[in-house]
């Protein structure tokens, strides 16, 4: 078999394992907002892609409602989709503030699936930076607060579009590597390509015109030497619209993929 690993997309580091960007967009949480309102006026902000308009927005409505839930969730997410353009420093400093409103959220209600989504999505980011042990705890974190959000919300594709990111770079971790985990940190959890690959088909199948969903399984084809599989879910995902600002830089990097299998073909 040809081997892929001029093309894929997975993240290797000399960390035990790294947490690819994980934000997305999903179905549940792209409803346009209501203009009559003020927080639909925030929301139509944030879906025009002008976040530092909606974090004031967000912002302004936080101080007469501190602990309103519906706004705090709303502010983890913007966070994060600031976080994900911008360069380490700074991306680093706005998903710890999105895990703070995330947590604010669940403690203010914890049946609402979007503060544990978006708490997850944070806490992939920070991942980035984060040493090995600390990584592996983290996954496990991203995991449960997925899976509860999944609970609470079976048609999540958000959700269980992270869960395919964290399944992945599970799956990139080898033997020796878990071995190693296995004896200093305690494990890293279970899972791996196969798990990523049904995440990441739900998620699609609830939500096909996500960008984000079908590049995630492309990337995790590529790691898998399924080439041809790749090649027929980044062309997909080549033809979704520009949703969040991350899909703009997204769309570049399949245009770089798919060129770079072209080549090898």
């Amino acid at each position: 078999m040809r081997s892929s690993h001029k093309v894929r997309g997975g993240a290797r580091t000399q960390l035990l394992f790294c947490i690819l960007p994980l934000f997305v967009l999903g179905t549940s949480q792209r409803c346009f907002g209501d203009e009559s309102n003020p927080l639909g006026l925030a929301d139509a902000s944030f879906y025009a892609i002008d976040y530092p308009a909606a974090v004031t927005a967000y912002d302004a409505l936080l101080r007469n409602r501190p602990e309103d839930p519906q706004i705090l969730w709303r502010m983890a997410r913007v966070h994060v989709c600031l976080a994900e353009v911008q360069e380490d420093a700074q991306r680093k400093s706005m998903c710890e503030a999105a895990e703070e409103y995330a947590r604010r959220c669940i403690r203010a209600d914890s049946t609402l699936a979007e503060g544990h989504t978006w708490l997850a999505a944070a806490l992939g980011y920070i991942a980035l930076s984060e040493g090995a042990h600390r990584q592996a705890e983290i996954s496990g974190e991203i995991l449960a607060e997925t899976d509860r959000a999944l609970q609470l919300n079976p048609r999540d594709d958000a959700a269980l579009s992270i869960r395919g990111s964290v399944f992945r770079a599970l799956g990139n971790v080898g033997w020796v590597k878990r071995q190693l985990a296995s004896l200093l940190y305690g494990g890293v959890p279970a899972g791996g390509f196969e798990e990523a690959e049904e995440a990441l088909g739900q998620a699609i199948g609830l939500a096909p015109d996500v960008m984000r969903h079908s590049y995630e399984l492309g990337v995790l084809y590529l790691d898998w030497d399924r080439e041809v599989d790749a090649r027929r879910v980044l062309e997909q995902a080549l033809t979704m619209p520009i949703r969040v600002a991350i899909d703009r830089p997204r769309r570049e990097k399949i245009k770089l993929l798919l060129s770079r299998l072209a080549g090898e073909a």
